[in-house]
């Protein structure tokens, strides 16, 4: 289901694009002439965004219909059609780009989600997203990591104590951190977990020794040392890896042990997948 906020970020998007008008349709295209348009497949892979093109073409015109044939997060092959787009001709050709733009990035975010879920299939390690999102999309971008099979991290500053190398370098200590959110949410009465970064093991063992923690992160380990690092903490709390973990690495990395791996590609990183909105 789509999160509050989406409606106002469709009709910015189609202002951007629209603006005056679509001069082009409007020249060509008689008014009040009724056609329909397929989503075509051209690159396989996993298919994100028919919910919010449903959402995108009823915005626009309450005559346009969509129909799907494929939900999201279905795995999508190269020919198939995803949906048949009917109603005004000139509403078709309006919201044809804004409709494709978004279905394509999304669906490239779900499309390498999901290689990197199947990495590490039969690991009890779970794939999570970051903060690293295109601005004012992030709700959206992190829908296609759901769709892909991905779990999400925070959603953003808000939700979640993250105490990151650069708080605790500021705050004077990990300890010093640890004891200020603590004293913090207690404080203001909120409920939020709190996860501390480290960058290596002396400082994994300033956090064991303070305690009082939900999750470590443990940044820029590699391998070898990961796996040291998810014995010492032996699971007093949970453990997530990140820091340029590939595809290519990501079942090592999963294969240690750590509860969780965060990848800043899923979204910053992900090409966009070929899909094309053809008259019939």
């Amino acid at each position: 289901m789509l999160l509050p906020g989406t409606e106002e970020l469709i009709d910015r998007a189609l202002r951007e694009d629209i603006g005056t008008g679509d001069h082009t349709s409007l020249a060509t295209i008689p008014e009040g002439a009724r056609g329909s348009a397929r989503l075509l497949v051209k690159q396989e892979g996993i298919l994100a965004g028919v919910e919010l093109a449903a959402t995108v073409a009823a915005r626009f015109d309450s005559a346009l219909h969509l129909r799907p044939y494929l939900l999201d997060g279905a795995r999508m092959n190269v020919g198939d059609v995803a949906f048949h787009l009917v109603g005004p001709q000139r509403s078709i050709l309006m919201v044809e780009r804004v409709l494709l733009n978004f279905m394509q990035r999304l669906s490239g975010i779900a499309t390498l989600t999901r290689r990197y879920v199947e990495a590490v299939a039969g690991t009890n390690c779970t794939i999570l997203d970051t903060r690293k999102t295109t601005p004012t999309l992030r709700a959206l971008e992190k829908w296609a990591v759901h769709l892909g099979g991905g779990r999400n991290h925070r959603h953003g500053l808000y939700d979640m104590i993250l105490i990151k190398d650069n708080h605790h370098d500021m705050c004077g200590g990990i300890p010093q951190a640890i004891a200020a959110a603590h004293a913090y949410l207690e404080r203001t009465g909120l409920d939020l977990k709190i996860e501390v970064e480290v960058r290596d093991l002396a400082e994994l063992e300033q956090v064991l020794l303070t305690d009082r923690v939900h999750r470590v992160m443990l940044d820029n380990f590699p391998v070898r040392l990961l796996s040291k690092a998810v014995e010492l903490v032996g699971g007093r709390f949970e453990t997530e890896a990140s820091g340029g973990i590939t595809l290519a690495t990501v079942r090592d990395y999963a294969e240690t042990g750590v509860d969780f791996i965060s990848v800043g590609a899923l979204t910053h990183s992900a090409p966009s997948v070929d899909l094309s909105l053809k008259a019939m």
